[in-house]
This record gives C-alpha cells, structure tokens and sequence, in this order.
C-alpha cells in the first residue's frame, strides 16, 4: 500500500519536473514511486474484482423461451428447464 507522504511526493516531482527539470536521483526516485503507486492501484482492483460475488434472482432461468410471458427473465431457444 502506498502512504499518503509516498503519494504527495510524487505530486512534487510531478510539479518540480514541469517547472524545470529533475536530477537523475529525481528521475529515478520518481518512476520507482510512480511503479510503486500502478501496483497498489492494480492490487486494491484485483482485490476488489475477487471479492464480486454474481448472484442470480431465484426466478432466472438461463435458457431461452419461445414463450416470453413464461415468467423467467432469461429467454433462449429450446428450453428444457420444465417449469412453466
């Protein structure tokens, strides 16, 4: 996890480098904190992506009705679900 001083110094170097330029240290300090920040970002949405559970509603039937007043949200040909 990236800390919020982490965060705010990658917005200094940001400004530094736009208003003049950044050492090589700078530089290196700058895309070693920006790499640090991607792979937070790309972890809190992996764990968040994991933690999606899709649920159905108890009445979706996942084959399709000829019949479209059957009751069943999901309508594809050649049911054989046998409830309706």
């Amino acid at each position: 996890m990236i800390s919020k001083e982490q965060i705010a110094r990658i917005n200094e170097l940001y400004k530094k480098q736009k208003n003049g330029g950044l050492s090589e240290e700078e530089k290196k300090e700058q895309a070693y904190l920006r790499r640090l920040y991607i792979d937070s970002m790309k972890s809190n949405l992996k764990s968040q992506l994991d933690s999606i559970k899709i649920v159905e509603p108890s009445n979706y039937c996942n084959h399709q009705h000829e019949d479209k007043n059957c009751g069943h949200s999901g309508h594809r040909k050649g049911c054989s679900c046998k409830n309706h």
